[in-house]
């Protein structure tokens, strides 16, 4: 990588910055369909992790029995209300940071490079909980489920934020950390370096099936000079 093409990180949330951060992610997504829709739901026997949120709620609602035209009618007052209520409820998650995530985020801030978010949570729900966990500081943008199809396009759509912003150049190393194969998945649709970090519930094997550029127990296992190199 040339000196003078700075480097982008960009992390995934759940997973990956934190885990175990409780049962209200869900429980908004539920009663934020039940208020707008009347329908009772749940998130039991979805595989939830690696999804994107608006997925989850589509299966929801299919699961309950909507039709399209009412999934379709509703999702965007489902998807607002769902933001709300995370808002007034998020715990605060500073316990349920992975280790070696703060080191790691202080190292990457006094460098000066720039870190985003790819993850599949809303957008509030995203910023609140790297907010509760207190890292929010260290990232400035992100990409969220809202504004794309899957993983792969959020991480097209970081990137090309990125570009925009004339914060990378044509040669910047850009790395994507995640902890599901979707992760893994994105990294490689957008020609990009890939961190596994078997901190989800992703088992290592999944993981390194996909041959992601690196995998790690967690991101006390990082160096960052390998990684950028």
């Amino acid at each position: 990588m040339p000196a003078n093409a700075p480097p982008l990180l960009l992390f995934d949330i759940d997973g990956t910055l934190m885990r175990k951060s409780g049962p209200h992610h869900r429980q908004v997504l539920i009663e934020a369909v039940r208020l707008i829709t009347g329908l009772e739901t749940t998130t039991d026997h979805i595989p939830v992790q690696g999804m994107l949120d608006r997925d989850i709620l589509a299966w929801m609602l299919r699961d309950a029995g909507a039709g399209k035209a009412l999934a379709s009618r509703s999702m965007a007052a489902i998807v607002a209300r769902a933001q709300e209520l995370y808002a007034e409820r998020c715990p605060d998650l500073r316990r349920k940071v992975c280790p070696g995530v703060r080191p790691l985020l202080q190292k990457i801030t006094r460098r000066g490079i720039r870190m985003g978010l790819v993850t599949g949570n809303l957008s509030a729900i995203g910023w609140k909980k790297v907010e509760r966990a207190g890292i929010k500081h260290h990232f400035s943008f992100g990409a969220f489920a809202e504004e794309g199809k899957d993983r792969a396009t959020l991480a097209a759509r970081a990137i090309a934020h990125a570009r925009r912003n004339r914060w990378i150049s044509r040669d910047s190393r850009i790395v994507l950390f995640g902890d599901h194969e979707n992760d893994i998945l994105a990294a490689k649709a957008n020609g990009i370096r890939s961190v596994a970090v078997a901190t989800g519930l992703s088992q290592p094997a999944a993981l390194s099936e996909l041959r992601p550029d690196f995998l790690l127990t967690d991101l006390r296992d990082c160096s960052l000079e390998e990684i950028l190199s």
